[in-house]
């Protein structure tokens, strides 16, 4: 029963894998099929202009030519991630995988259980990006795997080379699900990471700029993903704290729609997100075109689930 409950969320995350990956075709590091018109608040009656927006977008791109810098060939020194509890993690090497880059990892499990190796809150450069691990490793052998970088969240986030990557380990008994250890974060610098600068295009309309939280209204993607279109998202965490940030309440065309959004952005971290309409609530509203959202962004620390603030209602008019 085991072996079929491993087998099937192999499956799953596949699954999840090809839908990211179809998704982000539309909407890498781009603005949307459909551009923000204006942006009005429950506290705010009148809605931003965009002719402040199109000149903010000009000056990133103008940044983003100035700060570019061509670098190939990232590499790593082979070093030591984690040791304890009897388990060790060496960091390899960084190679290309047929899903993205890969960290290969050498894992060691001197213990005497069976354990399972994941990862969490990875990021590169700056960016929150999608990965893929899942090392099983029984008592007393070991297992070269690897922590993979998904192509299409570096994509999205306009990420050409990695400088630098922080992340957790999830290590857990393999048996009993039973957890023997998050690690503290583990940052790791390539070759390239001196004096690289890593461009955060954060042009657009702000939706939200209040407790150290910033989130940017990018625009409309048509194919978001294959779930159905979607309000792309700049965000910032610029606080001391992990947060998750969902949405509530949310309207389209003035009919209320099924949606999907829940990010993870630790501290001091950025990340590109989307706010997701399934195509199957949209078609039995019978909504064809997108003219207007509405919804609240839900804020809440990522650790204690504790409310961190609700966002004004914020009307979005394409």
């Amino acid at each position: 029963m085991r072996n079929k409950m491993k087998w099937l969320a192999v499956v799953l995350c596949l699954v999840l894998f090809a839908s990211m990956a179809i998704g982000s075709g539309s909407s890498s590091s781009s603005d949307g099929d459909k551009k923000i018109s204006s942006v009005t608040t429950s506290s705010d009656s009148e809605g931003n202009g965009t002719d402040e927006a199109k000149s903010e977008e000009a000056k990133s791109e103008e940044t983003t030519e100035e700060v570019k810098k061509e670098a190939s060939g990232a590499t790593i020194e082979e070093q030591v991630l984690f040791d304890e509890n009897d388990i060790k993690i060496t960091a390899t090497g960084m190679e290309d995988s047929w899903a993205g880059t890969k960290l290969t990892l050498l894992i060691e499990n001197n213990s005497a259980k069976g354990i399972t190796v994941q990862a969490r809150n990875a990021n590169v450069n700056g960016y929150m990006v999608d990965t893929m691990m899942s090392a099983d490793v029984a008592a007393g052998k070991k297992s070269n795997d690897g922590l993979t970088f998904q192509t299409s969240g570096l994509k999205e986030c306009g990420i050409e080379q990695i400088a630098t990557m922080e992340f957790i380990f999830h290590i857990f008994d393999s048996e009993t699900w039973d957890e023997i250890v998050d690690t503290d974060v583990i940052k790791i610098d390539t070759s390239i990471a001196d004096g690289y600068v890593q461009n955060y295009d954060d042009s657009g309309e702000v939706l939200v700029d209040t407790n150290d939280v910033k989130i940017v209204g990018k625009g409309l993607s048509d194919e978001n993903s294959v779930f159905g279109p979607g309000v792309i998202l700049y965000v910032e965490n610029n606080s001391d704290k992990d947060i998750t940030i969902q949405v509530r309440d949310v309207s389209v065309n003035g009919f209320m729609v099924d949606t999907s959004m829940s990010e993870d952005v630790v501290a001091s971290k950025k990340a590109i997100s989307a706010v997701t309409f399934f195509s199957s609530s949209l078609e039995e509203n019978g909504i064809t075109d997108i003219t207007d959202v509405e919804l609240y962004f839900h804020i809440f620390d990522q650790k204690s689930w504790d409310e961190i603030f609700d966002s004004d209602v914020i009307t979005i008019k394409f």
